[in-house]
């Protein structure tokens, strides 16, 4: 197999003084930053303003661009049974999605079925972008 290679007490570096050394000097200069860091936040703290009010939302305050067509969504809604039902329709949809190729497993002969179900994608697709169009321009 192969042979332990051995070192001249000269060619190698000892692990206990020189790497613990080393480490020290490192665990110094982050407490150090730490610390340096925590007294600059007592001379100047940060102040956190007003507490935040979960029922009122700021005019300037807008989600990424993936997830404006769902809050245009729920600023049509007011109150809690507005947010329930745009939940509840979102659940709704994404179910439907999900489960739409499973539900006629058979070979179908007729295209109306498929028409309808891609004009009725299409009308989806085409009021999520428009919802998010009519979020950012918001």
């Amino acid at each position: 197999m192969s042979e332990k290679e051995q070192y001249a007490p000269g060619e190698s570096i000892p692990f206990f003084p020189d790497h613990v050394k080393t480490e020290f000097k490192v665990v110094l200069g982050i407490v150090g930053i730490t610390i340096l860091v925590g007294i600059a936040g007592m001379i100047a703290p940060v102040g956190v303003g007003e507490p935040a009010d979960p029922l009122n939302t700021p005019m300037h305050v807008k989600p990424e661009w993936y997830f404006l067509a769902l809050y245009q969504l729920l600023k049509f809604t007011e109150g809690e049974s507005g947010l329930l039902f745009a939940i509840s329709l979102i659940i709704i949809g994404l179910l439907v999605v999900t489960f739409w190729p499973f539900l006629n497993p058979q070979k179908e002969t007729n295209q109306k079925p498929t028409i309808f179900r891609l004009i009725i994608t299409i009308i989806g697709v085409l009021i999520f972008i428009a919802l998010t169009i009519w979020g950012e321009v918001s």
